[in-house]
């Protein structure tokens, strides 16, 4: 594609009506395989649970998929929904795919609670979470990801020291937006860890 416009995909790997999961994430690789062909800079799965007809629920798992299948293509979650992870947990599937795609991942994280009520609470670790609790999600996901603190007792193995690319997607919302933790009005900014 040249210098100028980046051109990206966001896939929620729909599934058409009667087909198999398989089948729609085998066309999705397909689909990022011409993309990287034709130029274009990322391809990121979306994270979705719950939802008939999308393919999308276990996105480090399509990451890697689609990772193994390209090479040269930045490929990532757009994004996953941090407060229904463990910040830890995020830590090592993103720093593991970091680990065996250096340089190539990236990690959008977004903090809707996603999905109806009954979703959302299978996914909390807590069922009292309500995505205000995000920027402290989000300095325990950079203590994991960022560099090793002295007398750090919990790391992310792989993980620590070696991020991914992070970007806060879409975070601010109103009047009570996350201008504490400097993103005040991001669309999208990357986040160093």
């Amino acid at each position: 594609m040249g210098k100028g416009l980046v051109v990206s995909v966001l896939d929620l790997v729909g599934m058409r009506a009667g087909e198999p999961a398989g089948s729609a994430i085998a066309r999705s690789v397909d689909l990022a395989q011409h993309v990287e062909r034709w130029g274009y800079a990322r391809y990121w799965l979306a994270e979705h649970h719950s939802i008939s007809g999308l393919a999308c629920s276990a996105t480090p798992v399509l990451i890697g998929h689609v990772a193994a299948a390209t090479k040269m293509i930045r490929v990532g979650s757009g994004g996953v929904m941090l407060p229904n992870h463990a910040p830890l947990v995020v830590a090592e599937q993103f720093g593991t795919l970091e680990a065996i795609y250096p340089g190539r991942i990236d990690l959008g994280l977004g903090r809707a609670p996603g999905g109806d009520f009954q979703t959302m609470r299978a996914l909390r670790r807590d069922v009292q979470q309500s995505g205000e609790d995000f920027p402290a999600l989000l300095d325990e996901l950079r203590t994991y990801l960022g560099p090793e603190k002295p007398g750090q007792a919990v790391k992310a193995i792989p993980g620590q020291g070696h991020s991914p690319r992070t970007l806060l997607l879409n975070i601010c919302t109103g009047p009570r937006s996350f201008t504490a933790i400097t993103f005040a009005r991001a669309k999208a900014c990357e986040v160093r860890i």
